[in-house]
């Protein structure tokens, strides 16, 4: 829902039990997001039932604006921006 003409906050998930992977996809979405110049926060959820619901069963994992993005590895910033930007 918008109020006012107000665009929805874009969102960015890492889906992971907060292992050094998860970590690391975590730190090169935001060097990612950093070369684009896009200040969007990013969530770590490392609750399981959550995880799963998105269909998630190997992590770690991107998701943008609820759309999983990757699953299964680490992902490095330059893969992150391109993915990021065929998304928008």
């Amino acid at each position: 829902m918008t109020l006012l003409g107000k665009k929805e906050q874009a969102t960015i998930k890492i889906l992971g039990s907060g292992c050094k992977k998860c970590n690391e996809l975590e730190a090169n979405t935001k060097s990612a997001l950093e070369q684009l110049g896009m200040d969007i926060p990013i969530d770590h959820v490392t609750d399981f039932a959550e995880i799963a619901a998105y269909g998630v069963m190997t992590t770690p994992a991107l998701v943008y604006n609820d759309k999983v993005l990757s699953y299964g590895k680490v992902l490095k910033a330059g893969e992150v921006v391109k993915l990021l930007q065929s998304n928008k």
